[in-house]
């Protein structure tokens, strides 16, 4: 039993996609017989042909959406670049070097032990990119430690 005809005029008269027109399994032979859009219209008002609800989106994806916006925007799947284990690596590797040189500006007195740790919280969160992008910050932010004399 083909009724592609009759979804096809139901989608259009309900305003539809042809996915979403229901037919009652009951009444086949009836809507098999409609082959206009007067008799289509006809089964429509006696509630044979239907249409059928927007699904919407399923809770999970949702729930992932709603905490997208609370928090921010995430990184996709997509933008990132090397395995887990190898991004933490270099994430070590980068953080090793600027906290080290932190400890060197503080122990040479360039830097208070409150700027250091503010900058070393800051090393922490992944603020900067590189040593030299520490650097910048401080040099811009002027930080050093001022000369008394």
């Amino acid at each position: 039993m083909k009724l592609t005809l009759q979804r096809k005029i139901a989608a259009r008269i309900l305003k539809c996609g042809e996915n979403r027109v229901w037919m009652d399994q009951t009444k086949l032979k009836e809507i098999e017989q409609a082959i206009t859009a007067s008799d289509v219209k006809f089964l429509i008002k006696k509630g044979y042909i239907k249409k059928m609800p927007v699904k919407g989106i399923s809770r999970g994806r949702k729930r992932k959406v709603m905490m997208q916006k609370k928090k921010g925007r995430r990184r996709g799947e997509g933008s990132k670049k090397g395995t887990k284990v190898e991004r933490k690596r270099l994430w070590i590797k980068r953080v090793r070097a600027q906290r080290k040189y932190l400890r060197e500006l503080k122990e040479k007195g360039k830097i208070s032990s409150k700027v250091y740790r503010e900058l070393y919280r800051k090393v922490k969160g992944g603020m900067f990119k590189s040593k030299s992008h520490l650097k910048l910050y401080i040099d811009k932010h002027d930080l050093w430690e001022k000369k008394k004399g």
